[in-house]
């Protein structure tokens, strides 16, 4: 088994807390687990402040972003967390299109989403993590 630790620069760097990508190699697969993705640039910039689906369809681009990295696609995601602060069952109309849009397949991953008091930084509406499973 291997242990790969992954910092994209196209993420924030983020390392004094967290890898953005650990992928685990073992025989003929690779489990690739992403940390969660809010709606930032590369530099740690928020964008859509106030505007959920603006922020979920920014942390499902940088989710997107640490997938192709380890060699990935949305399609190989196998488990999707996703944290909205504050969330309301209207919520789910934003969220779900941004999902979609990064996610268009038919068979999409196990999800669990989480209403949560709060996220790391104020101003964070959305989180979404992912463990993704490829061959090689």
């Amino acid at each position: 088994m291997n242990k790969e630790f992954i910092n994209p620069v196209t993420l924030p760097n983020w390392e004094q807390s967290f890898s953005q990508v650990v992928i685990v190699s073992h025989d003929k697969s690779k489990t690739i687990y992403i940390s969660g993705q809010v709606s930032v640039d590369e530099k740690q910039n928020l964008i859509g402040e106030g505007d959920l689906k603006t922020q979920a369809l920014r942390a499902f681009q940088n989710l997107e972003v640490a997938l192709v990295t380890a060699g990935a696609t949305t399609a190989d995601v196998v488990k999707l967390n996703i944290y909205v602060k504050d969330y309301k069952p209207e919520d789910a109309l934003p969220v779900g299109e941004a999902l979609r849009q990064y996610f268009p397949q038919k068979n999409l991953p196990a999800s669990t989403w989480l209403g949560v008091q709060s996220l790391a930084k104020e101003g964070f509406l959305i989180e979404v993590d992912a463990v993704a499973v490829v061959e090689g």
